[in-house]
């Protein structure tokens, strides 16, 4: 039956019971906090889309989240999401968030709801290309580096209205919105001016650009997703907050 715990009432719980207990209560959590920040700001908490990542989560501790009611996966490489994907219930919406190289595409585009990382030029080339080739039209969201960390990949803020007027040329793509990562840091307030220049942004390009549907911003991660909501957030990358820390 595998190790076992034991619970103050002394009934012996295994593992994998606790571990689906404690991802249940997680997820309640962070549901509470969204729906908290979402009604703060005058915002229906039904229209922020919680996208589970799973990076270096196994497909066993995955589906305790789903058991708990996650519907949205996120993942950040496209091997490993493909080990998961068979392991898994098939009706559950997939992203891709992490970089994503050229070569890559063929292992992502129509595997993937939505990619978060359009990030460059060739790479809207090759999802162009591959879309046109299988009869279909790829959803993408544009990333920016707001904060112009240079860890960080993504487009200068400066440069992103330029880059979607070319890209909505493409007709294998489709631009929904935008995606950014916050720098880490222990007070997220530090981070509410990024995610509000994100929000901004977005406002500008649709001004600038008038009949592009940028519907989602994409921002906010375990660390900072309050007020990420807070800033308009309808896409929220969460792992640890779900999972627990990372081994």
């Amino acid at each position: 039956m595998g190790l076992y715990v034991l619970e103050q009432s002394g009934e012996k719980m295994s593992v994998e019971q606790e571990r689906s207990l404690t991802i249940g209560e997680n997820l309640r959590e962070v549901k509470q906090k969204i729906d908290l920040a979402a009604r703060k700001t005058g915002r229906d908490p039904a229209s922020v889309k919680l996208i589970a990542i799973t990076k270096t989560v196994s497909a066993d501790v995955i589906k305790h989240a789903v058991r708990a009611g996650v519907t949205v996966l996120g993942e950040n490489k496209a091997q490993e999401m493909l080990l998961k994907q068979p392991l898994l219930p098939p009706d559950l919406e997939w992203h891709f968030i992490g970089h994503l190289q050229s070569n890559k595409v063929k292992s992502v585009v129509g595997k993937v709801s939505l990619i978060h990382s359009l990030d460059s030029w060739k790479l809207a080339l090759a999802i162009n290309d591959f879309a046109l080739k299988t009869d279909r039209q790829v959803a993408v969201l544009v990333q920016v580096n707001i904060a112009k960390e240079a860890s960080k990949q993504g487009l200068s803020p400066v440069e992103t209205t330029d880059f979607v007027k070319e890209v909505i040329t493409l007709k294998g793509l489709r631009i929904r919105g935008l995606m950014t990562i916050a720098p880490e840091t222990v007070n997220p307030e530090q981070v509410r001016p990024v995610f509000r220049d994100l929000r901004f942004l977005a406002g500008r390009i649709k001004n600038n650009l008038p009949g592009v549907d940028l519907e989602y911003l994409s921002m906010g991660m375990s660390s900072d997703f309050v007020v990420a909501v807070e800033e308009g957030a309808n896409m929220l990358r969460l792992g640890t907050a779900i999972f627990g820390p990372r081994k």
